[in-house]
């Protein structure tokens, strides 16, 4: 199984890390926003009974003053004093108003009935009865035993009718004011009811316009008073799936399962009547705005998510496209990579280790090289191969800068190696002798006194050193340096060397001249004979040597800028080699060897390159002797241009321009037959046996264009020329010219034409 690209981890990371927090807000908001609600709507249903307690019993109370009013009045207080007859109509009468009065719309009372069982009557709305006839004379007898002497009790409605109208009650149940009379004295032998229909009292039952919740009211017996269901009015609390025990308190909200379903019940128990006020409400209706709330909350999480996610994908990739184009640099492929099982860090990781690995062999190699860098670079100055302007800056890059900076005085010692017949070496053994004189002289010398000793010409050459300014310290110490030198040889190797000494100099660019002087005075052994110390001073009486003033560096440019057929450079470089040599004050006859010089120079390059002579000078003659005949700077200049370095530029120039043209048609002979491959630079290169920086230098010189410029031009010409003359699908087209993806083939079609690779094909169809 492959691995996950970072990019997909990213990716993956990125939307976990939004989708968290979205998801927790979400939740968070719907429970807290269901929890809000369901307390709101309980803090609701709770002030909703609290109101309906208030209505209720103010009708209650009014129906208790009025019927005190009844009860304590001087027609009623006679007539419980005795029996009541058809005769007795006037009393009788009286007694019907005063009931009259209290049968208001207000009280919603419908009947109020008056009993004398001592006397035996009872009057109520239909007349006057004996009450011992009566049909439910022992269920209101049975009324004179409840404890209190004013009591609230439910009723069944037919016990207040006569036999005639007994199916008339509008309600099942009445609601009764129970008083025992009279109000004075110990003996209670009648009863005073005010009976409230129950279903008069429903309107009282003021509902929110909830029709998920209910009201009821019960009775301090827990039997149901007032409910939405007439039917279960009077029946215990229980039937509607309530337990008593779950309303001990005066007031309190709890839930029950009702039905199977979940209701809130809101419950408030009156002080006046010991009723309780019940609200019960279905939990779901409750939450119903909730769920409104959460599908909102829902869709935005949603949206959110999707926001998140599209931006944690764009995000990423920006993120990651650092990343791909290091790979891309590195030449990785995730393919590759994942077949590898790795990822893309371990990949870069494996790349930048092979980097160092390499970074730190080639420091090994080059600190293994510096030293021999260092000597060809002693080794060129000795010769007068540095150019004055370079000089001062290779002498810092190699560690030398000490030494420029605090040398006031320095000299030239060269050694040779001396030979005698009975010498225990021979002439095979001088490289390695001259080698462990070297190693001598870097270990006698201290490194602040004395450049590194180099090895040319069979003999070891050294520059001394001294921050002192006066010459005849230095003479003395020079001298002792290397005759304490020639005695350490002669004792480790058990060989005799003579040694050279320069005059003393001041300035690093004389260096050429001290090597010279050097050497000049070791040929003096011809005549002083071996293992001598020879002072260049006691040979020329104190002058330095003569230095024909020949421009070694300046030569060397021309012969590369003639090579390279740069024509005005060339000539310019002549002018300057020619102010050089005749800088210097010398006589006409010294003058010629430099010349001389050069041209034999300018001939051996000719030579080396495979030039003949008859090509530059058809005519016979010699040139030295033309050249000798000159007598002006302005003569031998424009002689040395016209007769040699100009036609030796246009032959190297006709050569050059010939081999341009013949690589730049094998590049575009690559191209069109490899330019549906990952033809590159720098495989042409390989192919051809080139630098790939020459081939691109030779390349846009030929043509005007860049090696990439060119494919893509040859490329997108191809996909015109399918787009135009095939029905290759678009896919394909971009397949076979080497693009990752179709997008980016359409991409660059429409940045070159303007037009997609499908208008295009369109176009050139119609047209």
């Amino acid at each position: 199984m492959r691995s996950l690209t970072f990019l997909s981890k990213m990716t993956m990371f990125g939307v976990l890390l939004s989708t968290l927090p979205v998801i927790f807000i979400g939740a968070f908001s719907y429970f807290t926003s269901s929890k809000e609600i369901q307390k709101n709507v309980n803090q609701g249903k709770m002030q909703l009974i609290m109101q309906i307690n208030s209505n209720v019993e103010q009708k209650l109370t009014t129906v208790n003053h009025t019927l005190n009013q009844v009860i304590n009045s001087t027609v009623l207080k006679k007539a419980m004093n005795r029996p009541l007859t058809a005769d007795d109509f006037m009393m009788y009468d009286d007694l019907r108003n005063e009931i009259r009065h209290m049968q208001s719309f207000d009280t919603k009372l419908e009947d109020v009935v008056l009993i004398n069982d001592r006397h035996n009557w009872m009057i109520k709305n239909s007349g006057l009865y004996p009450f011992k006839s009566y049909a439910h004379y022992e269920q209101l007898a049975s009324l004179m035993q409840v404890p209190e002497s004013t009591s609230w009790v439910l009723n069944p409605s037919g016990w207040f009718y006569s036999e005639e109208s007994a199916d008339g009650a509008a309600c099942s149940y009445s609601i009764s004011l129970v008083k025992k009379l009279p109000t004075t004295g110990l003996e209670k032998y009648g009863l005073a009811l005010a009976n409230i229909p129950t279903c008069s009292l429903q309107d009282l039952l003021e509902s929110d316009g909830d029709d998920a919740s209910s009201i009821m009211i019960v009775d301090d017996q827990y039997r149901i008073l007032l409910h939405p269901d007439q039917q279960l009015i009077g029946k215990p609390i229980d039937v509607s799936g309530l337990k008593i025990g779950q309303l001990s308190q005066s007031s309190g909200q709890f839930t029950a399962v009702l039905d199977q379903k979940d209701f809130a019940i809101t419950y408030y128990r009156s002080d006046l009547n010991g009723w309780t006020y019940l609200s019960v409400t279905s939990i779901a209706g409750m939450t119903k705005e909730s769920n409104k709330i959460g599908a909102y909350t829902l869709y935005i999480c949603l949206f959110m998510l999707l926001l998140s996610m599209l931006l944690a994908w764009l995000g990423s990739r920006r993120m990651y496209s650092p990343i791909q184009l290091l790979l891309n640099q590195m030449g990785e492929r995730l393919g590759d990579i994942q077949k590898r099982k790795s990822n893309e860090f371990q990949a870069i990781g494996e790349q930048v280790h092979r980097l160092f690995q390499s970074k730190s062999q080639l420091e090994k190699e080059v600190s293994q090289h510096i030293s021999q860098v260092r000597t060809f670079f002693l080794i060129r100055t000795l010769q007068g191969s540095v150019k004055q302007s370079e000089l001062n800056e290779k002498l810092i890059q190699f560690g030398y800068e000490p030494q420029l900076n605090g040398w006031k005085t320095m000299a030239v010692i060269t050694l040779q190696i001396d030979y005698f017949e009975n010498s225990r070496y021979t002439k095979q053994d001088l490289e390695l002798l001259l080698f462990a004189v070297h190693n001598i002289i870097e270990e006698l010398i201290p490194s602040g006194q004395r450049l590194s000793p180099v090895i040319m010409d069979q003999t070891v050459a050294t520059v001394i050193g001294s921050a002192e300014d006066d010459r005849a310290e230095f003479h003395s110490s020079l001298y002792a340096i290397t005759e304490n030198l020639q005695q350490q040889v002669e004792s480790y190797l058990n060989v005799q060397a003579s040694i050279g000494m320069s005059l003393p100099l001041s300035s690093f660019s004389s260096l050429p001249i001290a090597y010279r002087e050097g050497l000049e005075a070791l040929k003096h052994r011809i005549k002083l004979g071996e293992g001598i110390i020879i002072q260049y001073e006691n040979i020329n009486a104190g002058n330095h040597y003569l230095k024909l003033n020949y421009p070694t560096h300046i030569e060397n440019e021309l012969m590369d800028t003639i090579k390279l057929a740069e024509k005005d450079k060339a000539k310019e470089l002549l002018k300057l080699f020619l102010q050089a040599v005749f800088s210097v004050e010398s006589s006409p006859q010294e003058y010629q060897i430099p010349l001389a010089r050069l041209l034999n120079n300018l001939l051996i390059v000719m030579q080396e390159s495979g030039v003949s002579l008859s090509q530059i000078h058809p005519m016979k003659g010699s040139l030295l002797e033309e050249l000798l005949e000159l007598r002006t700077a302005a003569e031998i200049e424009d002689w040395f241009w016209t007769r040699a370095a100009l036609p030796m530029v246009n032959i190297f120039k006709d050569r050059q321009e010939a081999q341009y043209h013949n690589i730049s048609e094998k590049i575009i002979d690559l191209v069109q037959h490899h330019y549906d491959s990952d033809l590159t630079l720098e495989e042409c290169a390989s192919r051809l046996h080139y630098n790939a920086n020459y081939l691109s230098s030779v390349f846009r010189k030929e043509t005007g264009y860049s090696f990439s410029e060119y494919l893509s031009m040859y490329r997108f010409n191809m996909a015109k020329r399918w787009l135009a003359d095939s029905e290759m699908p678009i896919k394909d087209i971009a397949a076979k010219l080497r693009y990752n993806n179709p997008q980016n083939f359409i991409r660059s079609f429409r940045k070159q034409e303007g037009i997609t690779p499908g208008q295009y094909r369109d176009k050139k169809r119609t047209g």
